[in-house]
């Protein structure tokens, strides 16, 4: 007969870190729970979108309609000539406003983290002042108009957006806590500039951190509608974001009606309301969730960044 093995002895803290199966598949049974109703809005928000009027009518929101509809798609298809073009306002926008807010929250957060750099504490306390006192909405307007000249463009809407103080501090806490001082100064006996450094030596293992930042710069893009409110006029549509024409039409479906030079007059006459509203949601969220797993990964990383490690 074959001996039986003996088991493996533990130490303490594999024994403390130890889940019995049963345990486990109660964690299993919650996290799964808990993505269902999460998952439960979105598909809401779709059936919604695609159930008829009439249904919508007589039965109100449901998860079961008593009929199916492609109406509101059709009617934004329709639409492509003003909603299309507000959607890749949206695109541009945000792919430019996310690689710009990289740009300078990575490369001032390592200006920051050198500790011989003499200018730091006054940058630091720059940037820590207006986080605290903000200096209002009518200066704030002034100072864009007036003096930058951004009114009726599309720096309006990534310009004031695109530096954080919040994203340097993280930025700046990653490479103290990340980036050893021996690489900088293997690069500097290498004969490498500050930029080569920076490019070719730091970055490579700051993904985390320009992924998670990267992402919340994506989100606050992406979901922008405020900034076009104040400096967009609405003789200049043509640079209108989709969400703040989600916003608008949410406001008052009317909005739609009144620009009759983007919409046909096939349009005008079938226009859909509530699965119309449900129809723009569903094409705000689907490309910005759809964004989120090529982050995921480096966003897990970046989410541990000052953590203690044993």
């Amino acid at each position: 007969m074959e001996k039986k093995k003996k088991p493996v002895p533990q130490d303490g803290f594999n024994r403390f870190n130890r889940i019995k199966p049963a345990t486990n598949a109660v964690f299993t049974a919650i996290f799964i729970l808990l993505a269902i109703i999460t998952f439960l809005p979105l598909l809401f928000v779709l059936i919604i979108s695609i159930s008829s009027e009439a249904s919508i009518a007589q039965n109100g929101y449901s998860f079961f309609p008593t009929e199916l509809s492609l109406e509101s798609y059709a009617y934004l298809w329709q639409s492509k000539a003003y909603i299309g073009r507000a959607f890749l306002n949206s695109v541009g926008i945000t792919i430019v406003g996310t690689i710009i807010g990289l740009c300078l929250t990575s490369t001032l957060g390592y200006v920051l983290y050198r500790p011989n750099y003499y200018m730091k504490g006054v940058y630091t306390w720059m940037l820590i002042i207006p986080m605290l006192f903000s200096g209002g909405l009518v200066a704030s307007y002034m100072v864009n108009t007036q003096i930058y000249h951004l009114k009726n463009t599309y720096w309006a809407m990534i310009l004031p957006g695109a530096c954080s103080t919040f994203y340097v501090i993280v930025m700046r806490t990653f490479f103290q806590t990340t980036v050893p001082d021996s690489i900088i100064e293997s690069g500097k006996i290498d004969g490498a500039s500050q930029l080569r450094i920076f490019t070719q030596l730091v970055l490579p293992i700051s993904l985390p951190v320009i992924a998670t930042i990267g992402l919340f710069l994506t989100f606050n893009y992406w979901n922008a509608w405020y900034s076009a409110m104040l400096y967009i006029d609405s003789n200049h549509r043509d640079l209108y974001p989709l969400q703040y024409v989600l916003i608008s039409i949410e406001k008052n479906i009317s909005f739609m009606a009144r620009n009759e030079d983007f919409l046909t007059e096939e349009s005008m006459r079938n226009l859909p309301t509530e699965t119309m509203r449900m129809a723009i949601v569903m094409v705000v969220v689907i490309p910005i969730a759809c964004s989120y797993p090529f982050f995921q990964r480096y966003f897990v990383g970046g989410l541990t960044i000052g953590a203690v490690k044993g």
